[in-house]
């Protein structure tokens, strides 16, 4: 009787591990989005702004970083700006970048 006790307890473990590993990552893939999404909001905002002030989107990124205070990390998030001229809201795009394992 002792011995399938042991089993079971050891099986109990074993599932609450992997629902424990599951659950994390979920979490992280959640957060990876919500991420995404703020460096997203981030970069529309700045351009929203300077349209605002200024009447005209800006030609790029570089402009945002440096007359509105744009900053996201450059190493994880690749943010593609395609404006298309000065009074069309230009497209974004913003992808996390692999982390090499």
């Amino acid at each position: 009787m002792a011995n399938r006790k042991e089993i079971a307890i050891i099986l109990l473990m074993v599932l609450l591990l992997v629902g424990v590993y599951l659950l994390v990552s979920r979490v992280d893939t959640a957060n990876s989005g919500a991420q995404t999404q703020f460096v997203y909001d981030a970069v529309h905002n700045a351009a929203l702004t300077c349209y605002a002030v200024e009447g005209t989107y800006p030609s790029d990124l570089a402009y945002l970083r440096e007359n509105y205070g744009l900053a996201y990390d450059e190493s994880r998030y690749m943010v593609s700006y395609d404006a298309f001229g000065m009074n069309v809201v230009p497209e974004i795009y913003v992808t996390e970048v692999e982390a090499d394992a």
